[in-house]
């Protein structure tokens, strides 16, 4: 059934929109014109619907601040949740090896629909590191490393319907992701097996990304590396790939093995 037909569809997915965009914000929640812009809705639209999730415990709002936060209905629904897709108890000592081998910051990414959302990060010891990846993040599919990787290795019918779902990329992320440019990082992606995304979210930070599949050999997850330009040279970054590779491999494995 499409979107379109479901009757009251278009409230929940602008309610499902602002809840994600609450808990993005972390421990400090956001505004609720913060809220309403990124949303593209009008305050009194966000109110309205902030309001109604507020009354079912799923945000909440400070009172001294007046900032909305995640509210204690998710904590519940999460912990219900995290049995079935929560992986980082597997990944926690992949991600922390994958960062004391290479001295660079590693995470752990899931996608979630057309996103991925960064779930762990470990740091590594180089003393210079790049801020743009933290736990609860969120990028679009194809734009930092994690999601690159993962959209290179989905069917080719998806990446099609994803790029017709999301014509506004290159408006938002700027010219390098284009149709025609994205999909060529995607075909080099494949080939390399790993995504390189040379500082093109913020200059001169660099990202590798693997993607992690399930049993069904279908890219859920994303490992990745960041770190400043001059530590992702040509030689040095092919090592950094296989040692990424490794990890993206082990971890794939582990999953494969836990939920048999």
């Amino acid at each position: 059934m499409e979107p379109t037909t479901v009757p009251g569809a278009q409230a929940v997915a602008r309610a499902a929109h602002l809840l994600r965009l609450v808990t993005a914000g972390g421990e400090q929640g956001g505004s609720l014109q913060e809220l309403a812009r990124a949303a593209d809705l009008s305050r009194s639209t966000a109110h309205r619907l902030l309001s109604a999730l507020r009354a079912e415990g799923l945000v909440d709002q400070d009172e001294a601040t007046a900032r909305w936060m995640p509210g204690p209905e998710l904590y519940l629904m999460g912990t219900v949740a995290a049995a079935r897709y929560d992986v980082t108890a597997l990944a926690r000592d992949i991600v922390r090896s994958l960062a004391v081998k290479t001295e660079e910051s590693a995470f752990l990414s899931v996608r979630r629909a057309d996103e991925t959302v960064c779930l762990l990060r470990e740091e590594g010891a180089f003393p210079i590191r790049s801020f743009v990846l933290s736990e609860g993040v969120r990028f679009p599919l194809g734009v930092a490393s994690a999601g690159l990787a993962i959209l290179a290795f989905l069917p080719a019918h998806d990446v099609d319907a994803y790029f017709d779902r999301h014509p506004e990329l290159a408006d938002r992320w700027g010219s390098a992701h284009r149709q025609g440019r994205l999909r060529s990082r995607l075909a080099e992606t494949k080939e390399r097996g790993y995504a390189v995304n040379p500082g093109l979210i913020v200059e001169g930070s660099w990202g590798l990304g693997a993607a992690v599949f399930d049993r069904q050999g279908r890219p859920e997850w994303a490992l990745s590396l960041t770190g400043v330009e001059f530590r992702f040279g040509p030689d040095r970054m092919a090592e950094l790939g296989r040692t990424l590779l490794a990890h993206a491999h082990q971890l794939s494995a582990r999953i494969a093995a836990a939920r048999r």
